[in-house]
């Protein structure tokens, strides 16, 4: 088991790894930008080391000065959280080469994986079922409308390195091809470097589901259920449950032990997600993310197991704490992510708490690096919170979620609160009969957002 390991990420889930290592005996180094230097995770860790000015490219995002932390400090492992560097197999790649671990999966899984192409061709190949499509990169604007014309409208045209909603332009009909696939190419190019795209048959009504896996990189993997991520703003989840509730234990198993069987076979190590998109009874696969996700914490919940400790567990090359016949699902659990937003228009808002309290009692948990007199800085994500319930069905936790709403402060910045409020006022959010499309719809009329 490793003595020490460096978190190369800030925030509550540099926070979430402090703990976990914490509870397991092993010491821990925050790196930190300068507008870091009084942020929660750099208290709580047992060293810190200051990597460089504020701005991502400088800090969090400079492979030598985390690879300089770790050659200081003598940690032999780096935990990568989410975000930032945590699906750069090159980054993963040089972590081995300088005989440290990385704490996920190997940089060829992530490399693969984050290629969105290569990524659904290697699915396929595993068994796994994915939306009808073009065979690989389009071209030019001629064959997307050959493909448009071959699967039926509407489509949706991706970028293949694309992420987070970015590169990717939804044509409804055939007149609509020619903006939306320049348009994917061009948000391609300028976010990822990359221009080249692909087409999906675009699902109208979908619901956004996604598998937890875990694999011990020796060819044993398990599956933890699904997370229902359905409520979404331009593409970006801000509600998350498990179990989905429009998902059947039939259903469950049988498509979380196809994505378990299909990471098994590639020696998948860690944990992973394995999105898809729910339509009509049917799973269409669209991305697999090679990294902890932002709502772990809901399949933590309803399964009772702490991912952060199995990912350093395996890491380390121990064996998994648990079997698939282990895995039982207990109650259900609700996610919401607090950001630092005024809302209608959703825009950053940082500044100065000056009050934060976090909710308490049964079933409820703060995932936060928050706390009086911190000042959010400008230069990150805008999420400064994670409220986390669980209930021993779906209306106890969305009770629960109700009260600690009530509960939570977050003085001297604006947020998101308000709108989880409004949201479980909404019987469509109350029965769990809503899709992806459902929210940004909501917004649109009560809001009068775009």
């Amino acid at each position: 088991m490793f003595d020490k390991i460096l978190i190369a990420n800030r925030g509550e889930i540099a926070l979430r790894v402090v703990r976990a290592a914490r509870e397991m005996g092993i010491g821990t180094v925050a790196v930190h930008s300068t507008a870091d230097s009084d942020a929660m995770h750099v208290r709580m860790a047992d060293e810190s080391v200051c990597i460089g000015p504020p701005p991502g490219p400088q800090s969090y995002l400079s492979i030598p000065a985390i690879i300089s932390a770790c050659e200081i400090t003598g940690a032999q492992a780096i935990h990568p959280g989410y975000g930032f560097l945590s699906e750069n197999a090159n980054f993963a790649q040089i972590i081995e080469d300088h005989g440290l671990t990385f704490i996920g999966p190997t940089a060829e899984h992530i490399r693969v994986m984050g290629d969105k192409i290569t990524a659904k061709d290697t699915m396929k190949d595993l068994g796994v079922p994915c939306v009808p499509g073009s065979a690989g990169g389009v071209p030019d604007l001629e064959t997307a409308r050959e493909i448009g014309e071959d699967i039926g409208y509407p489509v949706i045209i991706k970028a293949t390195a694309g992420g987070g909603g970015r590169g990717m332009k939804v044509a409804k009909t055939a007149d609509d091809m020619e903006h939306a696939f320049m348009t994917a190419r061009a948000e391609g190019k300028a976010a990822f470097g990359n221009d080249e795209v692909y087409i999906e048959k675009y699902l109208t009504t979908p619901r956004h589901i996604e598998i937890q896996v875990f694999g011990d990189g020796r060819g044993k993997a398990v599956h933890l259920g699904e997370r229902d991520c359905s409520l979404q703003r331009r593409h970006q989840k801000v509600f998350e449950e498990a179990p989905g509730p429009c998902i059947s234990a039939g259903e469950r198993a049988k498509i979380g032990q196809v994505c378990a069987n299909a990471v098994a076979k590639i020696n998948y190590i860690g944990a992973g997600t394995i999105e898809f998109l729910y339509e009509n009874g049917e799973f269409y696969f669209i991305e697999m993310n090679t990294r902890l996700q932002v709502e772990h914490p809901v399949t933590e919940g309803i399964f009772g197991v702490d991912l952060v400790r199995e990912q350093i567990l395996v890491a380390a090359g121990e064996p998994m704490s648990f079997e698939q016949d282990d895995l039982k699902i207990n109650g259900h659990a609700i996610e919401v992510r607090i950001n630092a937003e005024k809302l209608p228009s959703f825009t950053p808002c940082p500044g100065k708490i000056t009050h934060f309290h976090a909710p308490g009692g049964l079933g409820v948990r703060m995932d936060s690096a928050l706390y009086d007199g911190y000042s959010i800085p400008p230069y990150y994500d805008s999420l400064i919170g994670k409220l986390i319930v669980h209930g021993r069905d779906r209306n106890e936790a969305l009770a629960r979620l109700d009260r600690a709403l009530g509960e939570l402060i977050v003085d001297g910045v604006d947020t998101t609160i308000p709108l989880f409020s409004a949201l479980l006022q909404e019987p469509d959010v109350l029965n769990g009969t809503y899709n992806i499309h459902w929210l940004e719809h909501w917004l649109e009329t009560n809001l009068g957002t775009q």
